[in-house]
């Protein structure tokens, strides 16, 4: 219905009482105004009824706080490894996990992830070997290569480079120890 038949409608109506009912009877005539009324269709255009229509486009959704994080310098080293931690985990979503680290880990590999000004990676050097389940050393490698870039260190104090340890339980799926501590 259109606002205008609304309004002829009440035309012939009396508030009586208080200003409250004239209140509640103006606003439900505006709430009956606000939606717009549907399209007239073309001239010579054909009937759609019964047939689907074109699926709407999703909205983009506003980007997580993590990802707003993200575009924000970290302002020291230990937040920058903080959110190259989180974003190991975010890239690596079959390989990682946020849950209680396994006691005992099936391997911790240490690696030294050095970085470019862009946050690129330059090289990473294995610290340590694990004795058992030697294969994690590759699987943290390539989930360091997989995560990268991590974000901007020109800013930062030389050298660029941090160490992270993985934590990998019985699965194979790893835990960054910097979001263990």
């Amino acid at each position: 219905m259109r606002c205008v038949d609304i309004l002829r409608g009440t035309a012939g109506i009396r508030v009586a009482g208080s200003v409250k009912a004239a209140t509640a009877a103006c606003l439900a005539i505006l709430a009956a105004c606000t939606a717009p009324p549907p399209p007239a269709p073309l001239p010579g255009a054909a009937s759609t009824a019964g047939q689907a229509s074109a699926p709407v486009p999703a909205v983009e959704p506003a980007p997580p706080a993590a990802a707003a994080a993200e575009q924000r310098r970290a302002r020291n080293w230990d937040e920058y490894r903080q959110r190259a931690a989180q974003r190991l985990v975010s890239q690596n979503p079959k390989g990682a996990h946020l849950g209680p680290v396994q006691q005992p880990a099936l391997a911790i590999p240490v690696l030294e992830i050095e970085l470019n000004g862009d946050g690129s990676v330059r090289k990473v050097s294995v610290l340590r070997q694990p004795s058992q389940a030697r294969d994690t050393v590759r699987l943290a490698i390539d989930a360091v290569h997989r995560a990268a870039p991590f974000g901007e260190v020109s800013h930062l104090p030389r050298p660029w480079r941090y160490t992270e340890v993985f934590l990998f339980d019985d699965t194979r799926r790893f835990k960054p120890r910097t979001l263990d501590e």
